[in-house]
């Protein structure tokens, strides 16, 4: 039977998702470029947070069909592929996919070895599951909102990065590939929850470990990691960007404190009496020179220290260009897949799926000709 053409380790694997927005899309995107064929089954009329489906990099090396699940033959159209998949995804609040007909028991009972993937907020149980959210309220609960910024600012927001990307995408993936695994030993496929309050809580782990052993305070701006050490930070330049600075190492700091020409700060680095006058001569050195002339003097250090460029700019960097850890297809310009692999090598093989555009191919291929009704 044909399938998609395979560049990645997960060739072969199939996998449905059930269209949403933010983790979900992205978790399903991760499984894409590393091979998979993932078939997004849209909705009639698109998600209410929808970018323009041509710039939606989130959809790239997937092709779509259109579904309508509140349509009298919509669920037995996902029924259908469902049956022929290794993996399902899905977005919705609990019990919405069980009220359409598509939930984890409906799959199952058509596909014992499914992984279905469940990409929550608040998880499948618990007081707040059936609360509405986004990545920020989710952070939030888990401490580790209350940990990003200045002491005396509010918490900085760190995009929807750490919330729906870390501790969603990468745990509802994590997950499903170890179920995958399991399934395939076994025969047996099982429901992963992946909570969004459970992964970002679980990459605080050394955190509280540290916190535990009274090693980090429950503050921001007073601890090694999180800006409260002069010598692990940001600091402006005199042209109003910023170099960022990581010398945690004795003899890294020895270099940076060397290059920075503030010799009288040398010992500085465990007196944390001396963070304050330290931290003020640093900035004021780094005041004192552009972004790229301070690049130039660390260039080729190991004083761990690195220019703060923005997204446009990225792509640009030397090591970043020489890695081809940007690529530009279609005319965009976007993160390559990752990680790399030996054997298996992955690419952007296709831009964003345009809803409904790969209805014909996937009926044909999936072998799931109901999916042609109503295009006829």
């Amino acid at each position: 039977m044909a399938t998609t053409p395979g560049q990645g380790p997960l060739t072969g694997v199939r996998v449905v998702e059930l269209a949403g927005i933010g983790p979900g899309p992205f978790a399903a995107m991760l499984l894409a470029d590393l091979g998979a064929d993932v078939v997004r089954v849209d909705r009639p009329g698109g998600p209410g947070l929808a970018i323009d489906p041509a710039f939606d990099v989130t959809n790239r090396n997937k092709r779509s069909v259109v579904v309508d699940l509140k349509a009298a033959d919509g669920p037995a159209r996902v029924l259908d592929l469902a049956a022929r998949a290794d993996v399902l995804i899905e977005g919705y609040r609990p019990g919405v996919a069980e009220r359409l007909g598509v939930g984890p028991a409906d799959c199952h009972a058509r596909n014992p070895a499914l992984v279905y993937g469940r990409m929550t907020g608040w998880g499948q149980d618990g007081p707040l599951a059936q609360r509405a959210g986004h990545d920020i309220a989710y952070i939030a609960l888990t401490g580790t909102l209350g940990m990003i910024g200045e002491p005396d600012r509010p918490p900085a927001v760190p995009a929807n990065l750490l919330g729906d990307y870390a501790g969603g995408s990468l745990y509802l993936v994590v997950g499903v590939l170890a179920a995958l695994h399991h399934a395939r030993a076994t025969g047996a496929g099982q429901v992963v929850d992946a909570a969004i309050v459970d992964g970002t809580s679980h990459l605080s782990a050394m955190i509280h470990g540290m916190l535990a052993a009274g090693g980090w305070q429950d503050r921001r701006g007073a601890n090694l990691l999180d800006g409260g050490c002069p010598y692990y930070g940001t600091y402006a330049t005199s042209d109003g960007r910023y170099m960022a600075v990581g010398p945690l190492e004795p003899r890294f700091y020895d270099e940076f404190v060397t290059l920075l020409d503030l010799p009288e700060h040398a010992d500085a680095r465990k007196d944390w009496t001396r963070w304050g006058e330290l931290r003020e001569a640093v900035a004021a050195r780094f005041a004192s020179r552009t972004r790229d002339e301070w690049t130039a003097v660390f260039d080729g250090s190991d004083a761990c220290v690195a220019p703060v460029l923005s997204l446009a700019e990225a792509p640009g960097h030397p090591h970043l260009a020489a890695r081809g850890t940007f690529t530009d297809h279609g005319g965009i310009t976007q993160p390559a897949p990752a990680p790399r692999f030996s054997a298996t090598p992955t690419a952007v093989r296709t831009g964003p799926a345009r809803p409904g555009a790969d209805t014909a191919g996937v009926a044909r291929d999936w072998d799931v000709p109901d999916l042609l009704k109503g295009l006829e």
